[in-house]
């Protein structure tokens, strides 16, 4: 009787190791899907990456005014994008920010990033109050100790930065832009 017991409990312990090692869910592959590293764009060579035209501009995550995490990699192979580096207390951020608006209804193919230089203001509740203000519904990044600013060597505000679908800046401007300038570079892109 003890025999059986122990030969019992050998078997479940061998069963249980095979249970617990096999792989019971089929590669995406082999299921007909692909991997996300198949999807995601090649990374990008560090001596590729400045802040010069043709050049691919830093990446960096930070929070929207809800508390999302965005990042400028995830409109790569996506979208053409404006990066702009701005504060509510600047006169010719908000002359830009309604033409900044029409281009993002306007074109599926164009991601705007405005990034607040919130260090620089009395609080968020002041940024949330200016997107309201001028219905603003763009991405709205908070640069809480405005170190993004600092990696894009942002002198004057608004300084925007347009990247086309590959990562690559194609232009900057220094100071304000409008409509049919924003829609003049994004129209050059690919």
């Amino acid at each position: 009787m003890k025999k059986w017991i122990l030969i019992a409990v050998f078997a479940g312990m061998i069963g249980w190791t095979l249970y617990d090692t096999i792989d019971w869910q089929p590669d995406e592959e082999e299921a007909g899907g692909e991997t996300a590293q198949e999807n995601d764009p090649p990374p990008v060579p560090e001596d590729e990456i400045g802040l010069g035209e043709g050049e691919y501009a830093p990446d960096f995550t930070l929070e929207t005014l809800e508390g999302e995490e965005v990042s400028l990699s995830d409109f790569r192979g996506e979208k053409k994008v404006m990066l702009n580096f701005w504060a509510t207390w600047c006169p010719p951020c908000r002359a830009e920010m309604p033409d900044m608006q029409n281009v993002y209804e306007e074109y599926e193919d164009v991601e705007i990033l405005a990034v607040n230089l919130t260090e620089t203001e009395p609080g968020t509740d002041q940024v949330a109050e200016f997107r309201d203000d001028f219905g603003l519904t763009f991405p709205i990044l908070m640069d809480h100790d405005v170190s993004v600013a600092g990696e894009y060597d942002i002198q004057p505000v608004p300084t925007s930065y347009l990247i086309n679908t590959e990562g690559q800046i194609e232009n900057v401007a220094l100071g304000p832009m409008n409509e049919d300038m924003m829609i003049q570079i994004f129209e050059q892109m690919d």
